[in-house]
Formats: structure tokens, C-alpha cells, sequence
């Protein structure tokens, strides 16, 4: 089985910053993309960003764009999201997530095109 750990969440004031990290560790595994996605109270899962691991390429919700970059240390298995200019509604909790299988890249934001999940890091921004 393969196991994924957040960590970095916290509390925020508007126009900070933070950096999430995404571990993954256990049986050997192949990956074709990790992403990130949130959830805030009484909203669905949405997808935030993701990187395919062939490649490098990323890929942004337009929310996040400008101001979210993912990236990895395939060394390490880890991918880090870093936040910048955080606003009030990026509150939620936030997730990793890894699919193994291939994909095209319309398909990064679908969640149900992911295979593993984290249990999820809190981030908080007070306005």
C-alpha cells in the first residue's frame, strides 16, 4: 500500500504565505501525477494544481494561478505546494493525491483519476 503524508498547514493572515509538502512512502510504486486539491466547509473537493512526473509539466486551477507552484523532488517522492499571496477563500483543508495510471492531462483535475490519497492538512486565512 501506498501511503501519503501532508504536512506544513497552519494559520495565515491574508497576503502570506505557506508551503505544503506531500510524502510518499511504502511498497514500490509507479506514478504517473501528484496533485493537490481542497475542500472548504460545505463545498466539494476542487482540484488546485498538478505535476506529472514524465515531464514536469504543471498544472494550475485558474484560481491559484499566479500566485500556487507544485513541485517534486523525485529523489525524495515528495511533492511541495507553494502558496503565495493567500487569500480568506483558500481556507480549506488540502490534500495530495497520486495517480498511477496514465492519464491525459485534461483529466489531472478529476479526482476520481487519482489512486491515493493523503488524510489532509488544514490551512486557515484570516482576512
Amino acid at each position: 500500500q501506498v501511503q501519503l503524508g501532508e504536512s506544513g498547514g497552519g494559520l495565515v493572515q491574508a497576503g502570506g504565505s505557506l508551503r505544503l509538502s506531500c510524502a510518499a512512502s511504502g511498497r514500490p510504486f509507479t506514478s504517473h501525477r501528484m496533485g493537490w486539491f481542497r475542500q472548504a466547509p460545505g463545498k466539494e473537493r476542487e482540484f488546485v494544481a498538478a505535476i506529472r512526473w514524465s515531464d514536469d509539466n504543471t498544472y494550475y486551477a485558474d484560481s491559484v494561478k499566479g500566485r500556487f507552484t507544485i513541485s517534486r523532488d523525485n529523489a525524495k517522492n515528495t511533492v511541495t505546494l507553494q502558496m503565495n499571496s493567500l487569500k480568506p477563500e483558500d481556507t480549506a483543508i488540502y490534500y495530495c493525491a497520486l495517480g498511477a495510471g496514465v492519464a491525459w492531462s485534461w483529466q489531472f483535475s478529476d479526482a476520481r483519476r487519482y489512486d491515493y490519497w493523503g488524510q489532509g492538512t488544514q490551512v486557515t486565512v484570516s482576512s
